[in-house]
């Protein structure tokens, strides 16, 4: 009987040393002390450190409404907006308030004097990843949600494995369930098991990526590679499958921001192309005329937003009309007050657009500035969907591809279906026989000069998601989208297509390699080398002069 009782006795004592090791702040069971909690945020490193550690293993199972509040007090901490008075902790609504809430009651309390505590380099790394974790557990938004992925990616050797497997069962994102399964997958590459641990490289390498490489590359130096045959025969197969699969999605990267480089270079060029075919004039202002239909995507962009704010994702597609008129306009106007007089000069008619160039850069930096104007991104032109591997198919160049695509059948409709189109090829092939049978070739000119323009302005509005929009934007494209034109043959649409397809998949293939400099030269000498050969470009048109 003495014997049960000592039993009895000394499980009590063991079970009261138990308790003396539970941190207080979680002292109360599942729940958050959250006095004690805000208080241990107001002491030292150690303090910090122990408290949000603590925060961290038990996260998975503790109360939303704890880690909620823990997220908030955290952010607070990190934006210095914890007040620190003795024993209370205020909660300020921005740095410097003069009054707050107190964190454990909620009630509002004064501030003056109080102290905001000062973060060491892994406090606030841990902080900042506990601050994730309650967000990735309690946000209320998907993209709250991602961010805070994101940033308990970038230290997820801290963040414990059941709290991101509480975190994935509550998701309801599809394609954020997805993310936080594979995360749950590397956190578990460090497990203790064994046999979890190979569970864990297999699933990992299901979902190919650099971080996946990377992750699993770093397991060659642990000490089960050297030690467990199976181990590391398992983690070369994951490895040789993860990199192959990488290797093909960089390759489809590669593919796919070549489509939207030329398809930008496309439409730069196509105007380019009918001015230069229909009348000899080697355009050295058609980059100014993109720079004009940007700057009117940003008018149209600015115009919505103070009128009809709820629809400013949709000024991309409003822009579109008037890009291509705000450009036409001004190209028909060149035309008729300059070109006109030169076209039996086309030296002088080059210098003319090179002068043109020169005062439309100088005049929107007068009346502008040179800073790059900000764009608000639509919804539709933000983000992408993951495809393979590292591979994303973003919207922004999806876009501009589709853009192009639409683009390039209208060009076509309109030469091959329409009076002006008929006219415009009429007078490319024998100007002086288009003349003889009525047809006003001075008027075609400068239709055809201000559409060739107009598709310069469609390019602006394509460039406008992705690329800066400064005046000197234009420079950018002028010698590539002349190398497109000859190389495609002058005054043909398809063979421009083609050219651009061409050109802009080397540039973006061998830029990687050798540099930005070196691509254009290479480009450069193998468009020369196959001029030599073929002259007329790829698609030669038929003249009759």
């Amino acid at each position: 009987m003495v014997e049960g009782v000592g039993r009895v006795w000394l499980a009590g004592l063991l079970v009261w040393a138990a308790s003396l090791m539970v941190p207080p702040a979680l002292a109360a069971g599942l729940g958050l002390d959250r006095a004690a909690f805000a208080a241990a945020l107001c002491g030292d490193g150690a303090a910090q450190t122990s408290a949000v550690e603590t925060f961290l293993r038990r996260s998975a199972e503790a109360e939303a409404g704890d880690v909620a509040w823990a997220g908030t007090t955290l952010r607070a901490l990190l934006d210095r907006r914890l007040a620190c008075l003795g024993e209370t902790v205020v909660i300020l609504d921005r740095a410097g308030a003069a009054d707050g809430l107190d964190a454990a009651t909620g009630t509002a309390r004064p501030a003056t004097g109080g102290r905001s505590p000062v973060l060491g380099l892994r406090q606030r790394a841990l902080i900042e990843t506990a601050s994730g974790v309650a967000t990735l557990l309690t946000g209320s938004s998907a993209d709250a949600r991602k961010g805070a992925l994101a940033t308990v990616e970038r230290r997820i050797a801290s963040v414990p494995e059941p709290v991101l497997r509480r975190a994935a069962a509550a998701e309801a994102d599809a394609g954020l369930k997805a993310s936080l399964a594979a995360v749950v997958e590397s956190a578990a590459l460090s497990s203790p098991d064994p046999a979890r641990r190979l569970a864990a490289i297999r699933a990992v390498a299901e979902a190919p990526s650099g971080a996946a490489f990377s992750r699993l590359s770093a397991l060659k130096a642990d000490p089960a590679y050297g030690a467990d045959p199976a181990f590391r025969t398992v983690l070369d197969a994951a490895l040789a499958r993860v990199e192959r699969s990488v290797s093909l999605g960089n390759a489809l990267a590669v593919l796919y921001n070549g489509l939207s480089f030329a398809s930008i270079l496309f439409m730069a060029a196509a105007g380019l192309a009918i001015i230069f075919g229909l009348m000899g004039v080697i355009n050295l202002a058609q980059g100014e005329f993109i720079m004009i239909g940007a700057y009117a995507t940003y008018g149209v962009q600015e115009a919505i937003r103070r009128i009809a704010p709820a629809w400013l994702d949709a000024y991309l597609l409003v822009a579109i009309p008037v890009a291509f008129l705000a450009s036409a306009l001004v190209g028909i106007a060149i035309e008729a007050l300059i070109l006109r007089h030169l076209y039996r000069r086309p030296l002088m008619s080059l210098l003319a657009t090179w002068a043109v160039s020169l005062f439309l850069i100088n005049g929107v930096r007068v009346a502008i500035g040179s800073q790059n104007l900000q764009f608000a991104m639509p919804s539709y032109v933000s983000g992408g969907v993951p495809l393979y591997a590292d591979f994303v198919v973003t919207w922004n160049r999806l876009f501009a591809i589709a853009f192009a695509a639409v683009t390039l059948v209208l060009t076509l409709v309109i030469l091959k279906r329409t009076p002006l189109g008929l006219d415009i090829r009429a007078v490319t092939q024998n100007r002086d026989m288009a003349a003889c049978l009525g047809i006003r070739t001075r008027r075609v000119d400068r239709l055809a000069f201000g559409f060739g323009s107009g598709l310069a302005g469609l390019a602006g509005v394509a460039l406008c998601p992705i690329y800066s929009v400064n005046p000197g934007m234009g420079a950018n494209f002028i010698v590539d989208s002349f190398m497109v034109v000859v190389l495609g043959g002058v005054g043909t649409v398809v063979g421009t297509l083609v050219a651009a397809l061409g050109i802009g998949g080397a540039n973006v293939l061998i830029e990687p390699l050798y540099g930005a400099v070196a691509a254009k030269v290479i480009v450069l000498v193998g468009i020369i080398l196959f001029l030599q050969r073929r002259p007329e470009g790829l698609f030669a048109v038929r003249r009759r002069r």
